[in-house]
């Protein structure tokens, strides 16, 4: 009897994450870094510089984590452009 075995394709998490000039910043698992602005999110764009910098990485790195402003945005989403504000808003 012959075993199979089906590796499922495993969704990049952060292993890194950082913000510099209002700009989120993430590497992953993959080798891959992708950031985009703050303001893409409404409690981040609202939030201050050192509000931002307050980032942490949660569920071994398929979120991150904003205490004190309450925020919590996935990387998977991130990574599947699920923004709440769209990019031209931010020339407003």
């Amino acid at each position: 009897m012959n075993s199979i075995m089906h590796n499922e394709p495993v969704e990049p998490a952060a292993v890194r994450a950082w913000v510099e000039k209002r700009m989120v910043y993430v590497e992953l698992t993959d080798g891959r870094v992708v950031g985009f602005p703050a303001e893409r999110f409404r409690k981040l764009g609202r939030a201050t510089d050192e509000q931002l910098q307050e980032l942490t990485l949660r569920l071994n790195g398929y979120a991150l984590r904003w205490e004190s402003i309450d925020e919590d945005i996935s990387v998977p989403g991130i990574l599947a452009g699920h923004f709440q504000l769209p990019i031209y808003s931010l020339a407003a």
